[in-house]
């Protein structure tokens, strides 16, 4: 009897396993398959773009391509999440589980996590919204406050998805941070960006001289074939923004290429410290 129980155990086993084990198997190999599609399809529309903007003359990435760049990434997250929750719900059917009888239960389990569901849908409809108003794409460079956070997370947009927004910064860090938990976010390479420059100078300078030199300087940077090409306009001088005793600070601000602020900021600086220094008026700038 024992023997006959045995036996027809491992029959019905080996009936599983030709039938909804292999079924299983292949549910997860097509799975595995078609998110090996589906990246290679993103990477391949991912590499159009930057192939674009390499062949292309332009010195940064257009907000049309930031925006595709990051669509692409987004839909590619959204549908794999799509297909791995359909393909684990039929494997659950496959394995025995009744996902009708499983509603009361999964009612209670959604209760119970509650808050962690709320936190997820909050990231998704944040992330939903940052895409569709083009707030930022991949490439842009961004300042972000970050709720319960006393430091503002900045860098380079290198991944965006519906729940997720990963930057590396100048130290080359990674940072990610939760769609949901963003405050602010400052866009520092859209469309154009400024790089300003505070100038100090003794109290007893001439403040008229100063400023034809910084005029000049900017002149000169707005003629200079490599800059030219990184700024909008020539650089002007603000005029003094800050006065001490013994020294004024005066302000020269540059409209640029998105993202070249930083790198014209540096190249004025070099400058503006050369030009003061041949005029006596200041050792640094």
């Amino acid at each position: 009897m024992q023997m006959l129980l045995a036996a027809s155990t491992a029959s019905d086993f080996g009936n599983w396993v030709r039938s909804s084990g292999l079924e299983i198997v292949l549910l997860i190999v097509g799975a595995m398959l078609f998110s090996r599609f589906v990246t290679y399809v993103r990477d391949r529309v991912t590499r159009r773009i930057d192939a674009g903007f390499r062949s292309s003359d332009s010195l940064v990435r257009s907000e049309a391509a930031k925006h595709r760049h990051a669509l692409a990434q987004v839909l590619t997250w959204v549908v794999l999440s799509l297909v791995y929750f359909l393909v684990g719900l039929e494997v659950l059917q496959r394995l025995g589980f009744q996902l009708g009888g499983l509603v009361a239960p999964a009612a209670v389990l959604g209760a119970a996590l509650g808050f962690g569901a709320q936190r997820i849908v909050q990231d998704l409809l944040a992330g939903f919204f940052l895409i569709t108003e083009k707030q930022y794409g991949y490439g842009d460079v961004v300042r972000i406050a970050v709720t319960g956070s006393s430091q503002d997370a900045e860098g380079t947009v290198e991944d965006v998805t519906l729940r997720i927004t990963t930057l590396r910064n100048a130290d080359g860090e990674v940072i990610t941070v939760p769609n949901g938990q963003i405050v602010k976010v400052i866009n520092l390479s859209k469309d154009w960006a400024r790089a300003a420059i505070d100038v100090p100078v003794p109290a007893s300078a001439d403040i008229n001289r100063v400023n034809e030199i910084l005029h000049e300087v900017g002149s000169r940077a707005f003629a200079d074939r490599k800059l030219k090409s990184l700024l909008l306009d020539e650089p002007t001088v603000m005029g003094v923004e800050d006065l001490t005793v013994d020294q004024m600070n005066i302000k020269m601000v540059a409209r640029t290429l998105p993202g070249k602020q930083f790198e014209v900021g540096r190249e004025l600086r070099v400058r503006v410290a050369a030009a003061l220094r041949r005029e006596g008026l200041s050792e640094t700038a």
